[in-house]
């Protein structure tokens, strides 16, 4: 079993590589095929959008079939398969359609992962082992980041997809060959035996806000609008550009592995969430207001946003605490499809927000009006989460 969530993580490597490498490509992708930043916010938004649609078929398959079988097979197809797609993409819509296959491919990795360790370790060591998992995972944002320009630099964009694709089915088939299903969960007499049921736990509705906003910002700048703010408000190259994204992806590693035990250090789920998302939407404010204050500043800021922002294995922890066991692969899909989808959605909507102020203005006005619209979402997530309690789970 150690084996095989070893590959679990790989795959997951290789999810969050996929999410944030647009912002290093963009540069190249724009020369070469025509692909300028409002093409890879869709791209991006496609990722996020097939990801999030395969949420709730994955979550019935993990309670069904388990991880082995659900993980590998999505991942080999969508994951390696979109992955050469890309490589062969002749102009925008190739890389909407990679990404989307991608993102399909890529959607069941971390579930299947959090599915074992719910099922197999004690509630109080969830957000632990969720936010480890993140974090070891985030190394692919690293990746994606100066390493990326650098193989791109050296072997050419497309000669790098065709790696990727490779390194992909190899792991897909890591996990086919080394994963063990948990034994499945009965369902107890009368119970609810579908998604349905989740949602009629009144304890979730407090959460599932907070859950589709928290990682708009960091998934949005990390994966896309870095390059583009770098670039046009700083003047940053491909290697600037590669330096503050691994600043921000070091970031984000180091707040998802904080994130994991801070639960039983604070003895409150609820706690450790909003007040990390306080900060963030404090960092936001700081953008909105001054996005031209300096390379260095945006920079630390940047970080600081992918750090703060690190909250979904916090919130993950808070909401499984409401699962019954033969419901763990449908919640936390459920709650990953709220994460994913808002960044998908807002992530589309992204687009037009930017190029309206920037018709309307300068791009110093239009980065403002970006970093507003992560902004509100945020704030109003925060405000109902007040309303959110805990099960008294992080301590025991």
């Amino acid at each position: 079993m150690k084996v095989g969530i070893a590959f679990l993580v790989a795959g997951y490597v290789l999810s969050q590589f996929y999410r944030a490498c647009l912002a290093v490509l963009a540069p190249t992708l724009g020369t070469e095929i025509g692909a300028v930043p409002g093409d890879l916010a869709v791209s991006l938004g496609l990722w996020y959008a097939g990801f999030a649609l395969m949420q709730l078929p994955v979550g019935a398959a993990l309670d069904r079939i388990g991880p082995r079988r659900t993980v590998s097979v999505l991942l080999l197809l969508g994951g390696g398969g979109g992955a050469a797609v890309f490589a062969l993409a002749t102009g925008p819509w190739g890389v909407h359609l990679a990404m989307l296959l991608i993102g399909i491919g890529c959607a069941p990795v971390l579930m299947g992962g959090y599915y074992i360790f719910a099922r197999m370790y004690a509630p109080a060591v969830f957000g632990t082992l969720a936010g480890a998992m993140i974090g070891v995972g985030s190394l692919g944002n690293l990746a994606g980041s100066t390493p990326l320009a650098w193989v791109i630099g050296a072997a050419g964009w497309r000669q790098t997809l065709w790696g990727l694709a490779a390194i992909t089915a190899l792991v897909a088939a890591a996990i086919w060959r080394f994963t063990r299903d948990p034994a499945r969960a009965e369902r107890a007499p009368g119970a609810s035996g579908s998604v349905l049921g989740l949602l009629r736990i009144p304890g979730l509705w407090a959460i599932l806000p907070l859950m589709a906003v928290n990682y708009v910002a960091a998934a949005g700048l990390r994966g896309v609008w870095a390059g583009p703010y770098l670039t046009q408000i700083y003047g940053a190259d491909t290697a600037a550009i590669g330096k503050a994204t691994l600043v921000m992806g070091l970031a984000m590693v180091a707040g998802n592995f904080l994130y994991g035990p801070a639960d039983r250090l604070f003895g409150s789920h609820k706690r450790v969430v909003f007040g990390g998302n306080a900060v963030l939407a404090a960092i936001l404010a700081t953008l909105w207001l001054a996005p031209d204050a300096g390379l260095w500043q945006a920079t630390a800021l940047m970080a600081g946003a992918g750090f703060f922002g690190a909250t979904f294995p916090a919130i993950m922890a808070h909401g499984r605490s409401f699962f019954p066991a033969h419901l763990v692969g449908r919640g936390v899909t459920l709650l990953n499809l709220f994460s994913i989808g808002g960044v998908g959605i807002l992530q589309f909507a992204s687009r037009p927000v930017y190029e309206a102020a920037a018709a309307r203005g300068t791009e110093t006005q239009a980065f403002s009006a970006l970093f507003l619209f992560f902004l509100v979402p945020l704030v109003g997530g925060l405000l109902i989460y007040l309303f959110a309690r805990d099960r008294g789970e992080a301590t025991h």
